[in-house]
């Protein structure tokens, strides 16, 4: 198999898995991604590293997690010696265009309109780019989804066709070159603004409710009883779940996807195409809302849908977990470019020309905070959490810890943390977090994940917990870090602490 010279990644905002009808829900139109999927493979269980904007960006476009890279909370920037696919593929050569919502250079939702390192400023197109195209009166408009009742607002007036556009032209402009385009809506997320027909399409429309939604919490953690608040004692029977403005914006940015894959179809057919979404959204299920420091399968499973002709079987389904965090290694390694030891994901390369391939054995998710600029959210809820494709384990540091059997409650509806019977495949999840956690340098890492209430086996609590030093290997970009005892290079990167 040769290597790609031609990738294109497009990804959503605030997208459940479900809200793509090839994930099951009919109801969904999206008419684009659903042909994607029938021409390459749908991932059935990809999952975000963390389920906010930037921390779950900057996982997919660094390859670490947001406790490594920096940008752990919205409003946060990773850090100036942390690099993006971007840069990677520009010094291999490519040419590298990222146009749409960014949200990681540490300033407000809108971005602070600057291209960053690594991408070509000819086509750089944020969400402040786009805002300083408008007039005050229509910035105003744009972000209320009353505008979707004005009969002469048109695609061209929203962020998401203006995206579509710019990247139908780069496509047109650079088909013979080697390329990295990104193509980041900000949609479906609210405000949701789509004209007609789709600003119409689910006036009526119930999105369905899943058992969950009535979850009264019982024996799960204390800060999800208060996010909760009085939707706790609402009447669900009586709930209706109806977001018009928000499915309609769904189907809307689906168009606008197709208009892109239309474009690659013209101008790069054997293109790699990935598409994904940053996360979901509750839409009341466990009578929560938005999306938050929770692990439940409605913020953090999002979609993932792979093409690449000749490469990926057509219509074909990788049924396994995977994680945003493994994007990177992949595409650096279907481009044929060394992957770097600071990376913290696996390549799927084997799954997407073998999609019954099992990659990871688990996968990892966290979350720290919401956004360092609100005092809302719940303030720090530090939580870390591990998948293995049927048991889900959730540390809540703060509050109570939660064990999912999601094969068998597929709705995360009972806890099962004390329950005896699942104390084996409970303690080996929760090695392998506190495994992840120190293997990729977790600043938060300490005896206290390790010293749970119901891990009677736990060792003592110590001061120098593992007794390890783990120094950062970057040394594409940076020299190679000194040993602090001896001021000369380090021969091995995790070795047992001198004291």
């Amino acid at each position: 198999m040769s290597n790609v010279r031609k990738i294109v990644l497009i990804m959503t905002d605030t997208q459940r898995w479900d809200m793509v009808g090839c994930y099951g829900n009919p109801d969904m139109k999206t008419p684009a991604l659903d042909g994607l999927a029938q021409q390459g493979v749908r991932f059935d269980r990809a999952y975000c590293c963390q389920p906010v904007c930037t921390p779950a960006r900057a996982a997919i476009f660094t390859g670490t997690f947001p406790h490594s890279n920096g940008a752990w909370a919205n409003c946060m920037p990773f850090g100036d010696n942390v690099k993006t696919i971007g840069q990677r593929l520009h010094d291999e050569g490519f040419r590298t265009a990222y146009i749409g919502k960014w949200h990681l250079d540490g300033g407000d939702y809108f971005g602070v309109g600057r291209c960053p390192d690594g991408w070509d400023e000819k086509y750089w197109y944020d969400m402040r780019s786009y805002l300083e195209e408008l007039s005050p009166e229509d910035r105003v408009q744009s972000r209320s989804a009353k505008l979707n009742e004005d009969p002469n607002l048109t695609a061209e007036f929203t962020f998401g066709h203006r995206c579509s556009s710019r990247a139908i032209d780069f496509l047109k402009d650079h088909c013979d070159d080697d390329f990295l385009l990104v193509v980041s809506y900000d949609e479906p997320h609210g405000p949701s603004v789509c004209p007609k027909p789709f600003s119409e399409m689910y006036k009526d429309y119930e999105f369905p409710k899943r058992e969950n939604v009535r979850d009264t919490l019982e024996n799960k953690p204390e800060h999800q009883r208060v996010w909760a608040g009085d939707r706790l004692s609402a009447d669900k029977d009586a709930l209706q779940i109806k977001a018009p403005a928000y499915l309609g914006c769904n189907s809307f940015v689906d168009h606008e996807i197709g208009r892109v894959v239309d474009a690659i179809d013209q101008f790069a057919p054997d293109a790699l195409v990935i598409y994904t979404s940053d996360h979901g959204d509750f839409l009341c299920s466990h009578s929560l809302s938005g999306k938050g420091p929770a692990m439940y399968d409605e913020i953090t499973r999002v979609p993932l849908i792979v093409r690449w002709p000749d490469v990926v079987p057509e219509e074909s389904v990788h049924p396994h977990p995977v994680s945003h965090v493994d994007l990177v290694p992949t595409i650096l390694e279907a481009a044929g470019v060394e992957i770097p030891k600071l990376l913290e994901g696996q390549s799927l390369l084997g799954a997407l020309r073998t999609p019954e391939t099992r990659v990871d054995d688990a996968v990892f998710m966290e979350f720290s905070r919401y956004e360092v600029d609100h005092d809302g959210f719940g303030g720090f809820q530090p939580v870390r959490a591990g998948f293995d494709g049927r048991f889900k384990l959730v540390i809540n540091l703060l509050t109570t810890d939660e064990l999912y059997d999601v094969q068998n409650d597929p709705d995360e509806l009972k806890n099962l943390i004390d329950v005896a019977e699942h104390t084996a495949a409970r303690n080996a999840l929760h090695d392998r977090i506190l495994d992840w956690m120190n293997r990729t340098r977790d600043p938060f890492r300490g005896y206290y994940w390790e010293r749970r209430p119901w891990r009677t086996d736990a060792r003592s609590a110590s001061w120098g917990y593992t007794g390890m030093t783990r120094q950062r290997e970057n040394e594409e970009y940076e020299p190679r870090q000194l040993d602090y005892d001896t001021g000369l290079e380090m021969t091995e990167a995790v070795r047992k602490k001198q004291t």
